[in-house]
């Protein structure tokens, strides 16, 4: 009998209805207690269908997170409205189209739909924008409309005999401050969006032997994601071999391998419309070479002792430069820096950050980058100018943990020849690790008051992945 595509020994996914009533009180709360209004309705569009310039096809649909976030709704063109002092929700979905039929089939039903979400009451959009159920939303008196700035069609209110009064003050930084931290069946979708990546994961090292362009292990990885029930990337893949892994945001996947010591892949998917984050980098041929060695091992300990201080109240910058103190002192034994310096002298120097240049990690919910993050990217500290965290960490979000060590021979070659870092890095052993290209391990951990978790399942120690990429 042949092996299945889709793997039938993964965990089902998180059952039940997305909690978007529940999510929807929140946002209430957190609006009064800021101050703000007590009464009125909030009001979202999702994203609507978008054609191709010049075709009569769709572009790619994504649903808008705010909208999701009240409605757990992955359907087009559709409304969302929460009465603050009723505590009422109210979707619009698409009427029954016969035309539509005919080309795409039945659309989800009203009563489908109440069996589906998380919401009170089901509309269709042919009533709302007819008029026919802006009264009922207002009462006898005009309502506030609490929304987005851009982000819902307003003429629709025009057909009131009074037109409300428009807010766009409260809406988007409630919304975004609840999302932060998430419930627990947010982490759950989170949890199984990371179980399917890192089984993806763990099946592009498997098959590194036989492949012989980026592209065939980046079609491996969405091939196993969309297989076993994620459709969607959370982010465009990062599949980079060689020197093309000391990229940062590398886009090109279409390399080929001969020639290459390793491959980063950093690939996730999404489950309805929650993220995955993962990183992984391993040896294209079999064996890590002892420079590759040498860079991996010092990548895993600055994670891990990073990983020792995450948990709630714990302030971001810290567990970042505790990253930089620990790249500083592996990078100075294996005498890429100048051994006679102390460990705060290269600090001071700020060399680990042509090394290390980005920040340990972000946010991660509904975006790959999520919201709540307060980074301050003009900051001129160039330890934190990309840090997209900033402050303590809270209980309930999910923050990746992804320090990476890279050799960009831009602009660091010139700089040397510049004589920048004179008596600093070590040329002559620097030659040795260009062909590394770069390393980055990350996960998925979901921050606790008294530690962490790691949502993040596919192995990252040097036996696991000696043993993945030999077919062990």
């Amino acid at each position: 009998m042949s092996k299945p595509i889709a793997n039938p020994d993964l965990p089902a996914p998180p059952s039940g209805k997305y909690p978007a009533k529940a999510h929807a009180r929140r946002v209430a709360k957190w609006i009064a207690e800021q101050g703000g209004p007590k009464s009125g309705i909030i009001f979202l569009e999702g994203q609507s269908t978008k054609m191709m310039e010049d075709d009569d096809q769709a572009t790619h649909f994504r649903q808008r997170r705010h909208f999701y976030y009240l409605s757990g709704c992955d359907l087009p063109d559709c409304f969302v409205a929460y009465d603050l002092a009723a505590d009422k929700s109210t979707l619009w979905i698409p009427p029954v189209d016969p035309e539509h039929v005919m080309w795409a089939g039945m659309p989800l039903l009203q009563k489908e739909a109440l069996q589906r979400y998380d919401i009170d009451e089901i509309l269709t959009t042919e009533d709302l924008k007819s008029g026919g159920s802006l009264s009922r939303l207002s009462g006898s008196e005009p309502a506030t409309i609490l929304t987005i700035e851009d982000r819902a069609d307003l003429t629709i209110f025009d057909k009131m005999n009074t037109k409300p009064k428009i807010d766009f003050e409260w809406t988007r930084k409630a919304i975004e401050a609840c999302r932060l931290v998430k419930d627990e069946h947010e982490i759950a979708m989170i949890r199984h969006a990371n179980i399917i990546s890192s089984y993806a994961h763990e099946q592009v090292m498997a098959s590194v032997y036989r492949a012989s362009n980026e592209r065939e292990l980046n079609a491996v990885f969405v091939m196993h994601c969309h297989a076993n029930g994620c459709r969607e990337q959370a982010y465009g893949c990062i599949c980079a071999a060689g020197s093309g892994a000391s990229t940062l945001h590398y886009v090109h996947n279409d390399m080929p391998l001969t020639g290459k010591l390793n491959l980063l892949l950093d690939a996730g998917c999404e489950w309805q419309c929650y993220c995955s984050d993962i990183t992984r980098t391993f040896p294209l041929h079999g064996k890590f070479t002892k420079e590759s060695r040498d860079i991996y091992t010092l990548v895993l300990l600055m994670q891990s002792e990073c990983m020792k201080m995450i948990r709630a109240g714990v302030k971001w910058e810290d567990v970042h430069m505790k990253a930089h103190t620990v790249a500083a002192e592996g990078l100075r034994k294996l005498g890429l820096l100048n051994g006679s310096l102390s460990t705060q002298q290269i600090l001071d120097s700020h060399i680990t950050t042509r090394f290390f240049p980005h920040g340990l990690g972000h946010y991660l919910g509904m975006d790959t980058h999520d919201v709540g993050g307060n980074a301050n990217y003009d900051d001129p500290n160039p330890f934190f100018a990309y840090l997209r965290i900033r402050g303590e960490l809270p209980a309930g979000a999910v923050v990746t943990n992804e320090p990476g060590i890279y050799f960009r021979q831009f602009p660091l070659e010139q700089e040397l020849k510049d004589g920048k870092w004179k008596d600093i890095v070590d040329e002559v052993v620097l030659q040795r690790y260009w062909t590394v290209g770069g390393v980055r391990i990350e996960d998925d951990i979901l921050v606790k008051e008294d530690g962490y978790e790691n949502l993040t399942t596919v192995k990252s120690d040097i036996d696991y992945v000696d043993a993945a990429v030999n077919g062990h």
